[in-house]
């Protein structure tokens, strides 16, 4: 048994600090967001749009290290413990995929957009939008955390 709870730990301690790394990396986007939401100055367009391309290349850091780095983990531990994360990921990823390619959709339209008053102004109208779909995603995300990484954080430890 204590064999067993040692391999746990080899296995799967290492993913919660992947998971504490990548939180605070959401932690950090949500301050970059906030930053940008405030009362805009549209007399400086190209500021914005380095504000918006800053506030892009982040979420598309965070978004990757999800899908390619914590989601696989995540869904390692689920497959080795066999106790219904599978049916969560089966039910969640198709919705956070989802939310990637609203992400996406909202990078590509501001690498077409022109850096003017009236570009920018039209991209802020769109920035609220995006706080509801990184909102939904945390959701999304925290979910999946509970049901496939910190249900057996006991058996970990």
């Amino acid at each position: 048994m204590l064999e067993d709870c040692q391999d746990a730990r080899e296995r799967w301690g290492g993913v919660s600090e992947l998971i504490d790394r990548w939180l605070k990396s959401r932690q950090q986007l949500i301050v970059q967001y906030c930053g940008l939401a405030n009362s805009p100055d549209f007399s400086q367009p190209e500021a914005l749009y380095e504000q918006l391309a800053s506030l892009c290349e982040q979420l598309l850091d965070y978004s990757s290290a999800g899908h390619f780095e914590v989601y696989e983990q995540l869904m390692n531990e689920a497959l080795e413990f066999d106790d219904g994360g599978i049916e969560v990921a089966n039910r969640v990823y198709p919705k956070i995929s989802k939310t990637t390619q609203e992400m996406l959709a909202f990078n590509d339209l501001l690498e077409v957009s022109e850096q003017t008053e009236e570009d920018m102004r039209a991209m802020y109208a769109r920035v609220s939008r995006l706080g509801e779909i990184m909102e939904e995603r945390f959701e999304l995300e925290d979910l999946l955390i509970e049901n496939l990484h910190n249900a057996h954080s006991d058996q970990v430890a």
